[in-house]
């Protein structure tokens, strides 16, 4: 975790806030941009690719110029999309995809492969600019203000997803009120270091015994509660980024989105996913789902839009068919609540299902749903079946 290392603060975090505070505006976004550089090539250098991740600075470079071409119908926009997704396939799917062909001897097996920092998010924001050009929803905006936006380092490794008509006035005339900015923006860092080491990494101890290797040797019953652990483990570690990611950014005065709202305390998954990951799942909405008709199109082909959608969330979070399965998992409990909903609106359901259940049974899909993300497909299956009794 990068957040949590001294030269986060003290490198980068510190004087970056503190110079964009004391610069004239039009030097602000360089300020930015200097030290997002020197943010991706250290950690890359240090914590991931070695000299070869660090040379993948490159790639927010020619998004900076080529993003100038991006005019409002143009199809270069959709080259620079088309682009985003080489990056993505390349480092992130390029063994899965090729092993699903090949298999085990895969001679196009990419040994040396690694994760450019931040690879999920940044390339979502590149797509995120390169449409809303082509829509003409996002104004060209300064060289500076894109790279700026592109690197701004507190959201560079787990989001929040941003958008750039929603950064730019933020950047150009930012909060002026340090004591406040300053007061909030450390609380919630220290927040989110408290659910990263408190909460997050205590629960660890549960977590690490959903291997292959330890759930036939386990209690059944047992089985649930590291199951749950992971939950909420995951909710507590990801949330903590989060706290940290957006404390930081408040620190220069800017305001980036929400990305946690309580999503455990959600009566129905619908709302689950309107406040888990929520930049996340905006984005797919915006993205994925209302081109691809969203709900204005026939009944079978919006639960059809759910499913597609949820698939991308998933293969989005991971290269391996057990996110595959966790997003199909997670499309069929939408499809499920919007048939639901809709035979309610229409009067052929009448049945309301008490609060506390539908939480209850929420809590329990959702958390199910997490063996499919935390164990690959054959470890699920074991754990699935030492569950119920059949291993």
């Amino acid at each position: 975790m990068i957040f949590n290392t001294a030269e986060y603060f003290l490198f980068f975090l510190l004087p970056a806030a503190i110079l964009c505070r004391l610069v004239a505006p039009k030097a602000r976004p360089w300020i930015i941009i200097t030290f997002g550089i020197l943010f991706f090539v250290y950690f890359s250098y240090y914590y991931l690719g070695g000299i070869v991740g660090a040379f993948c600075i490159a790639i927010f470079i020619w998004e900076s110029i080529f993003s100038r071409l991006y005019k409002p119908g143009s199809a270069l926009c959709w080259i620079g999309v088309l682009q985003a997704l080489l990056v993505l396939v390349i480092f992130k799917y390029w063994n899965f995809l090729t092993g699903l062909i090949f298999g085990s001897q895969n001679p196009l097996a990419w040994n040396g492969a690694f994760l450019p920092l931040g690879v999920s998010f940044f390339t979502f924001e590149f797509i995120h600019y390169a449409v809303d050009r082509y829509k003409g929803k996002a104004e060209r905006g300064a060289f500076g203000e894109y790279m700026a936006f592109i690197l701004f380092f507190p959201t560079m490794v787990a989001g929040p997803i941003k958008r750039f008509q929603d950064f730019t006035p933020k950047l150009a005339n930012p909060s002026t009120n340090w004591a406040l900015d300053w007061n909030r923006g450390w609380t919630r860092i220290l927040c989110g270091l408290l659910k990263k080491f408190a909460v997050a990494d205590l629960l660890t101890s549960f977590t690490d015994n959903l291997t292959a290797e330890k759930i036939p040797h386990a209690h059944r019953w047992i089985l649930p509660v590291w199951l749950l652990a992971y939950g909420i483990k995951i909710y507590f570690d990801f949330s903590a980024y989060s706290d940290i990611a957006i404390g930081s950014a408040r620190l220069f005065g800017i305001g980036v989105p929400e990305n946690f709202d309580w999503p455990y305390i959600r009566r129905n998954i619908a709302e689950f996913w309107n406040h888990w990951h929520i930049s996340l799942y905006r984005w797919l909405v915006d993205y994925v789902f209302i081109p691809l008709g969203g709900s204005r199109v026939a009944p079978p082909r919006i639960l059809g839009n759910i499913l597609i959608t949820m698939l991308v969330s998933g293969i989005w979070h991971g290269a391996g068919i057990n996110f595959l399965v966790w997003g199909l998992w997670h499309g069929c409990l939408l499809i499920i609540h919007r048939l639901w909903s809709t035979a309610h609106q229409t009067g052929k359901i009448k049945f309301q299902i008490p609060g506390f259940i539908s939480w209850a049974l929420t809590f329990i899909a959702v958390n199910a749903g997490w063996s499919f993300f935390c164990m690959d497909m054959a470890t699920a299956r074991l754990f699935w079946r030492h569950l119920f009794g059949y291993a």
